[in-house]
């Protein structure tokens, strides 16, 4: 069974069969993080854009891990110029990996990369991992848009929305998106972590119906 934990902000790591995975891996500068970059294993990381608070420490992590890389092509295209491994891929897009499918959604967001944060634009991403016979759906920084029923077509397991508003959808719009998804289980992400993105989780997890709301502390791990 795949596990799934919480390192705070947008950023998970699941383990499958073997195979450890990050997802926005901000660590660095990040004051409620669950752990160091130099602490995190991992086989692959998934960025789901260029925003710093989202591809973080992806560089330092794929070369301490000899890790590949999965997002849109113009992240992958940085970290390939940065002599890190990357499978470049675009919204719509699916690829078979070892540990399982990864498809790549729309997000309504923005999308910068690199030392700077404007070497490199594109499109930010959300992510449906099939792994282990089950669907998660980390939809990255993004706002409420109605095709989300689509994705909630895909028959998804488990969501994780952002709900901290200003820069994503709050709380209210996260209700909407778990109406249009129908997942099985959802965990609030993108919350807290700085002063413009402070809301009470507690009023999302009673406002969410036809779903088990988890939410998870920073360090907290879950069976997918």
């Amino acid at each position: 069974m795949a596990k799934l934990k919480y390192l705070g902000h947008s950023c998970f790591t699941i383990e499958t069969n073997g195979t450890d995975l990050i997802i926005d891996p901000f660590l660095t500068g990040n004051p409620l993080a669950g752990a160091k970059a130099s602490d995190i294993k991992a086989d692959y990381i998934l960025v789901t854009h260029g925003h710093g608070d989202h591809f973080g420490d992806t560089i330092e992590i794929a070369k301490n891990n000899d890790a590949a890389v999965i997002g849109p092509n113009e992240i992958c295209v940085f970290c390939q110029g940065k002599n890190v491994k990357a499978h470049n891929m675009h919204i719509g897009g699916s690829w078979k990996f070892p540990f399982g499918k990864v498809k790549l959604t729309i997000a309504h967001h923005g999308f910068s990369s690199g030392e700077n944060g404007i070497d490199i634009g594109g499109n930010p991403c959300g992510f449906i991992l099939e792994i282990e016979g089950k669907k998660i759906y980390h939809a990255g920084d993004t706002g409420l848009f109605m095709d989300m029923k689509l994705i909630g077509e895909e028959g998804i397991d488990l969501a994780l929305l952002p709900i901290g508003d200003n820069f994503t959808m709050g709380i209210d719009d996260a209700v909407r998106a778990v109406e249009f998804i129908h997942p099985g289980k959802v965990v609030p992400m993108h919350y807290n972590t700085f002063d413009l993105i402070k809301v009470d989780v507690d009023e999302f997890r009673k406002k969410v119906k036809g779903a088990e709301c988890v939410v998870m502390a920073v360090g907290d791990t879950m069976d997918i």
